[in-house]
Order: structure tokens, then C-alpha cells, then sequence
């Protein structure tokens, strides 16, 4: 997942959140001696609990829970949980899914159900169902341009509408000057604060601007009415980061270098650099303190002032690259990461030279030897 940071010293008071259980309807299903019949209830962020009566003449033995999250990947993967109880002819149990150890984003369908064993052998399961882990706890009003719509619950409509309009903008910047053109539907929710959007997700750093979700089609940001400045960066920033992950997915677990993932992602927010990113950027290069293209490939340090001159050099990288050899080169490169190619294969297939050459002629290009 990428997070656009916010690098603010904040003191953040603890907060009770009362969080509202949310039923499923019921399922049920009968065949030979046993009958089903279970609920759900959601606690978002929190967890997921999956309630299961059975009966049969025979003591119930196995109560397996089947599910299948929906979300980009190349093969459908199905998850079980196994229920915890005393075997006996009529039996009330649960399977709880606690998202502190795999968190969901919101609006992420889960396909699922049920399989019961009995003593004498009998065999049978529930009907496939469908939930969605959803953040019910605010009023979400929406609007729609493909392929984003937006949902937020604070602010008028011509503060969503000015963000979808930074949305288009960002998209159309980067399918310009990359070739990379967004596939399928993103939802983008936006959060009245910062305090909002973490609240929307387990161990959240106090940082966290702003979410995506890769392989669910989800984007969270926090962005308050008065920080619209803010939400013209952040929306086709975390955009961008849904479209290059889209083209770069591999079942390789091959990901891109930090640095062309942020550097994309600020590329594709502005023709202006963020200030305090060009700021940090001048003065590396006026003291000669640029950090190398390869110690920027790992995650950005969390020191602002070396973060604000990562976010700076990486977005000076991929603009050099981008104006310097074309956009078909860029997306060229892409593709080389989309089958799971290294950083220095991947630039050397593309380009010709690895992290160390392209940080020798990027060096050039600033003037500096």
C-alpha cells in the first residue's frame, strides 16, 4: 500500500469512535441430516463475525468457513477459517475475522460460505453469499466521471467537484506523459480530516495523508474543506499510484523502486513540484547532498527533511526521464517491472544502463559531475 505522507508534527488526542454492527441477512440450507442457518456482522474497520447454527441427528463435527476476497490478483484464491466448538447434534458458534492481522479497505466484497460434517458423514453447505466491508459510520454522497467516482460526507458538492476536476486533470496529465491509461473503476473516499481517515484503518501512522489500495479499486485521503490545496495533489497523486499499479501487477511479487513510484506519483500531481519538495530539492543539489537513485529505491526515510529531498530527487528523476527520452520509454519501462524484471534488468533492457548509470546522467543533466 502507498501513503502519501504528511509530514506535520501533530499531537493527537485519543478519540472514542463508536463503531455500528451491521447485519447480513441470514443464509440457511438443508441437505440429508443437516441444516445450516448463519448471519454476519461487521465492525468496520475491525473485524468481520461469521455466525453459524447446525443441526443434525449425527453430532456436528467440522464447521469450515469458505471466503474469497475480490480483488485483483491471477488466480482466485479461497481462504478458509475453522470454527472452534464441542461436537453435538445442535451447535451455535462463530468465526471471527479480526482485520488487525489482514485489514480491508472499504467497499471490498467478500464472497462466502459455509461446509458442515457430521458423525455419520453427511456432507453439505450454504448458498454463496456476498458482503461488503463498507465504512457505514458516515453519510457518503457520491459523484461519478469515469472511471472515478468519488465519495465524501462533509463539504458542498463544488468541493467534491473541484477535487473530481484535479481527478480528470492528473489522469490526462499522466496518460500524456506516460501512456499509461487507467483500467476499469477507482472509488476515492474522502475523508474530512486526517484523524478520519486513520480512524478508517488499523495502526495507521499519525503521517498518513492519504491510502491506495492495491488490487481493490480503493483510495482513501483525508482532506478537509479548508485544505483543497491539499486535495489537488493528493487525489491525482494516490490516482496515479492505482494506475501504475494496474499496469505493473505481476504474480512475481515484483514491485517498482520507490523512487519511480513517488516520482510518478508527484509527476502526476502538478506541473509545479510541491514547495517544500523543491525546496529540499535546491538545497541537496546547492550542497551537493543528493542522496543516490539506489538508496531511493527502498522506503523513504521517515526524517522529514531527508523525505521532503526523496520526494524531490525522485520526482526530478522521472521528469529528466520522461523529457529526456519520451513517454514510450517510460511506459516501455513499466511493462519490463510488469514482468518482473529487477530494478537495474528493467533499466537496462529500456534504457541501457541500471540505477547507477541513470543516476550518472540525471546527476549530468543538473550539472553536477
Amino acid at each position: 500500500m502507498v501513503k502519501i505522507k504528511i509530514l506535520l508534527i501533530t499531537i493527537l488526542l485519543s478519540v472514542a469512535v463508536l463503531i455500528p454492527m451491521i447485519s447480513v441477512p441470514d443464509i440457511s440450507a438443508a441437505a440429508g441430516n443437516i441444516s445450516l442457518s448463519g448471519s454476519v456482522q461487521m465492525s468496520f474497520p475491525n473485524s468481520i463475525t461469521f455466525n453459524i447454527n447446525a443441526q443434525s441427528d449425527s453430532n456436528i463435527t467440522q464447521l469450515r468457513l469458505h471466503y474469497v476476497v475480490d480483488q485483483q490478483n491471477y488466480a482466485n484464491v479461497t481462504s478458509e477459517g475453522w470454527a472452534h466448538f464441542t461436537p453435538a447434534k445442535s451447535v451455535s458458534t462463530q468465526w471471527f475475522w479480526d482485520m488487525r492481522k489482514s485489514g480491508l479497505p472499504p467497499d471490498t466484497h467478500v464472497d462466502y460460505w459455509w461446509t458442515a460434517l457430521d458423525a455419520a458423514g453427511n456432507i453439505t453447505q450454504t448458498a454463496l453469499e456476498t458482503l461488503v466491508f463498507d465504512d457505514t459510520r458516515y453519510n457518503w454522497q457520491s459523484i461519478t466521471t469515469d472511471p472515478v467516482t468519488i465519495l465524501w460526507y462533509s463539504g458542498t458538492s463544488a468541493f467534491a467537484n473541484d477535487l473530481m476536476d484535479y481527478a480528470q486533470q492528473g489522469l490526462q496529465r499522466i496518460e500524456n506523459d506516460t501512456g499509461a491509461i487507467p483500467q476499469g473503476h477507482v472509488n476515492v473516499y474522502i475523508y474530512a480530516s486526517t484523524v478520519d481517515l486513520q480512524g478508517a484503518q488499523l495502526f495507521a501512522p499519525q503521517w498518513e495523508g492519504g491510502a491506495t489500495f492495491a488490487g481493490y479499486n480503493v483510495i482513501a485521503i483525508g482532506v478537509s474543506t479548508s485544505q483543497l490545496a491539499f486535495g489537488e495533489r493528493a487525489v491525482p497523486h494516490e490516482l496515479t499510484h492505482w494506475i501504475v499499479g494496474q499496469i505493473t501487477f505481476n504474480d512475481y511479487g515484483a514491485g517498482l523502486p520507490t523512487w519511480l513510484s513517488e516520482g510518478l506519483a508527484t509527476y502526476g500531481e502538478s506541473t509545479n513540484l510541491n514547495p517544500d519538495y523543491q525546496n529540499a530539492l535546491n538545497s541537496a543539489i546547492k550542497n551537493n547532498q543528493l542522496l543516490s537513485i539506489r538508496s531511493l529505491s527502498s522506503p523513504f526515510s521517515a526524517i522529514a527533511s531527508v523525505a521532503y529531498t526523496s520526494y524531490g530527487e525522485s520526482n526530478s528523476i522521472v521528469t529528466f526521464m520522461i523529457n529526456q527520452y519520451g513517454k514510450d520509454k517510460m511506459r516501455s519501462l513499466l511493462d519490463a517491472f510488469q514482468r518482473g524484471n529487477t530494478y537495474d534488468d528493467a533499466l537496462m533492457q529500456v534504457y541501457g544502463f541500471n540505477q547507477d548509470g541513470l543516476d550518472s546522467v540525471w546527476r549530468h543533466s543538473l550539472g553536477i559531475s
